[in-house]
């Protein structure tokens, strides 16, 4: 079924890299899992920025710095609502989600100690691994790993067996950056809370896709990147529940975070500032909400819908070619494709499409213990957008075909 409401022309003018060409081809940008395109709505936010208010925030009381407050705190407001936040300052700006789970990280460490047990999954990316090794190290707790089959989805089975008293944490990603899957982080959340345990979910994959309600999930720590949701790189957003936001120590100290300083003895501000230590990424956190809007006003729902049935024809598509391994076919996946083909190293592939226009990204996906579970060194990863068409992935598979007729 073709999505006739979706006009993918009008929505592709708004994003000027699009035009580009690369290697004297028209640019197929399938890399949109690592970082998404950011649109000329978002990109007028930032010059806007810089050309009309760049000032200090929180500390001014000159018209620039004040303005420049103002839509700082508009930008958190637009998100707090975007998620269903109870209120703002439970969103924590930060530089991106790995900071954002660092941050999660350090405050528990005063909270576990020895016999204490933190609960991963599988298919985590590496910031949301080895902040928590690093945190075992310091505290004597134990992680605990969630395994997955070979679908690439949870094994829930396990999960139930591992998850008990000692487990004071547990992560998940609400999408996998690298096979896709959409993991079930409502029946996760709900079994961590029924033994005590908080949940944090690192919501970067699944941030551009559709909207997450905080507290319909009942979720303890939310993170996102703002470059995954058409924004720009080195800020995203730490959704934490007030309860838990007030026990976790500051993560930074300097500017902002205080509220008294003295050589005897400095107190600290109340939140969001307590996390929120020297100059901020201002224009960032503005675009971010800027990026935000500019989704919405496209609509979740029509672009889940869209990016589905891209997934759909991709994956026909991508299957007939011979040889063709999909790497993690979970029942409920986001618009990304893992693959192979034969024993040609991903990377000599990557390398063909890109000469071709394609951008694809291939290696690791900083997620090496998905590829040490499928036993392969890598894989190729065509990730879809809403902006992305039908159009570009027959692009695809014609590279693909090539590439492979040039390496075998």
């Amino acid at each position: 079924m073709t999505n006739t409401t979706f006009d993918v022309q009008a929505i592709r003018k708004d994003f000027p890299i699009l035009n580009r060409e690369v290697n004297g081809r028209p640019l197929v940008y399938f890399d949109n899992a690592a970082t998404s395109q950011t649109p000329k709505q978002v990109i007028d936010v930032i010059v806007d920025y810089y050309s009309r208010y760049n000032a200090n925030i929180h500390r001014g009381v000159h018209t620039l710095s004040q303005e420049a407050t103002d839509a700082y705190e508009k930008a958190r407001e637009t998100l707090r609502a975007h998620l269903n936040a109870k209120e703002a300052s439970e969103i924590i700006f930060t530089s991106g989600t790995t900071h954002s789970i660092n941050l999660v990280a350090n405050g528990f460490q005063a909270l576990l100690g020895p016999g204490d047990e933190l609960l991963v999954s599988e298919m985590e990316h590496h910031s949301n691994i080895v902040p928590w090794q690093m945190l075992c190290e310091k505290t004597g707790s134990t992680l605990q790993v969630v395994p997955m089959n070979e679908r690439g989805e949870l094994n829930m089975e396990a999960f139930d067996k591992l998850l008990n008293p000692q487990t004071k944490l547990v992560f998940c990603n609400h999408v996998s950056n690298a096979l896709g899957s959409i993991n079930p982080i409502e029946e996760i959340i709900n079994k961590a809370h029924a033994v005590g345990a908080a949940v944090l979910i690192d919501g970067a994959q699944a941030a551009p896709h559709f909207k997450a309600d905080v507290q319909q999930l009942d979720v303890d720590f939310y993170t996102i990147s703002a470059h995954k949701v058409c924004g720009p790189t080195g800020v995203g957003l730490l959704y934490g529940k007030r309860d838990w936001l007030e026990k976790l120590p500051p993560y930074q100290g300097g500017g902002e975070m205080i509220a008294e300083v003295s050589f005897e003895k400095t107190t600290y501000a109340g939140l969001p500032h307590k996390f929120e230590a020297g100059t901020p990424n201002i224009a960032g956190g503005i675009a971010f909400g800027a990026a935000i809007d500019y989704m919405n006003a496209i609509g979740f729902e029509q672009i889940a819908a869209y990016e589905h049935e891209l997934l759909v024809y991709a994956t026909e598509q991508l299957k007939q070619i011979e040889g063709l391994r999909i790497i993690g076919e979970a029942e409920n996946k986001a618009s990304v494709i893992s693959f192979n083909v034969g024993s040609i190293h991903p990377y000599d592939i990557g390398a063909i499409l890109d000469k071709l226009g394609v951008a694809v990204r291939t290696g690791h996906h900083c997620a090496q213990p998905v590829m040490h579970h499928f036993q392969v060194p890598g894989t190729v990863r065509a990730s879809f957008a809403f902006y992305n068409t039908k159009e570009e992935i027959d692009s695809l598979v014609e590279a693909v075909k090539k590439a492979v007729g040039m390496l075998q």
